[in-house]
């Protein structure tokens, strides 16, 4: 099997629109855990955001989407949907005891990255 890089997924998340980004994350993470890290207060909302005719989020919302759609897919692919979904709600101590969902809804995108980037080279060594 070949390693799924955090440049892979992004290439492939940029690509894609965002109503399919919504559906795969509502899809593995629920709508409310959707709701948490896009920074909104309604997780009905994020159902909404999977329909192709459905409302598009905010630019900044749109960004945190990315952002999970990009790491959720690298390490789904590097191990499977329920580590995955495991690593997202679990307290991370590269975030200093946060959950990586929580740090997305903070802004702290990069930080997310890097420690799913530290994940990764400790699983499969990329």
């Amino acid at each position: 099997m070949d390693t799924i890089t955090l440049d892979t997924t992004y290439t492939e998340t940029t690509q894609m629109g965002i109503h399919q980004v919504a559906r795969d994350l509502v899809d593995a993470l629920g709508p409310t855990l959707v709701a948490v890290l896009a920074g909104v207060k309604d997780r009905k909302l994020p159902p909404k955001w999977a329909l192709l005719t459905g409302p598009t989020p905010r630019a900044e919302s749109e960004r945190k989407l990315r952002t999970a759609h990009r790491v959720f897919t690298a390490l789904a692919r590097n191990q499977d949907v329920h580590i995955a979904r495991s690593w997202f709600i679990g307290l991370n101590p590269l975030l200093d005891e946060t959950q990586p969902v929580v740090a997305l809804n903070e802004g702290r995108d990069r930080e997310v990255i890097e420690a799913a980037r530290s994940y990764l080279r400790d699983i499969v060594g990329t």
